[in-house]
């Protein structure tokens, strides 16, 4: 582990909100509990788009509605399921780091994100040009798989983080 990475995890340990939820009785497994909530919010909500623009549901709403219904939810789910996951891992910063796991999980949340931001200004800055066709085009179907594999690894390392 390269030392700059070494101080700020040991920084994070050290800090009054790793000492709470190391010392404060029930708030490491609140924490978690709140912590697979968030996911659900982000991953249920964005699995249901991703599946839509693969032409799940096609018939029943189109790309537009199911991004303004679906996305905001996922939105609130990051946000919680960031905020619990920095808490949990403040706790044991650095054997949390120190797992197997750790460098699946961040790769895989780092493509996630990339993924998200590059359909956004790519292919879905052109959606009312292809909401209303019989299919989505190639580069979003490409973007929903990618979400739908990303986000599914990103929940098996997390489970592997406390295992390996």
């Amino acid at each position: 582990m390269p030392d700059w990475l070494d101080t700020q995890l040991r920084w994070l340990q050290a800090t009054p909100l790793g000492d709470a939820v190391r010392s404060a009785p029930f708030m490491y497994p609140t924490l978690e509990a709140l912590h697979i909530l968030g996911i659900a919010l982000l991953v249920g909500p964005a699995f249901a788009f991703d599946l839509r623009l693969l032409g799940g549901g096609r018939r029943l709403m189109s790309v537009t509605t199911a991004a303004r219904h679906l996305l905001p939810l996922s939105h609130v789910g990051l946000v919680v399921a960031l905020a619990t996951g920095v808490a949990l891992m403040s706790a044991q910063p650095i054997v949390v780091a120190g797992s197997s796991a750790a460098p699946w999980k961040l790769g895989l949340l780092l493509l996630a994100g990339l993924n998200i931001l590059v359909f956004h200004r790519g292919v879905y800055r052109r959606v009312g040009q292809w909401a209303k066709a019989s299919a989505t085009p190639i580069a979003a179907r490409v973007a929903a798989g990618v979400s739908l594999t990303a986000w599914t690894g990103v929940i098996f390392a997390g489970r592997f983080l406390a295992y390996i």
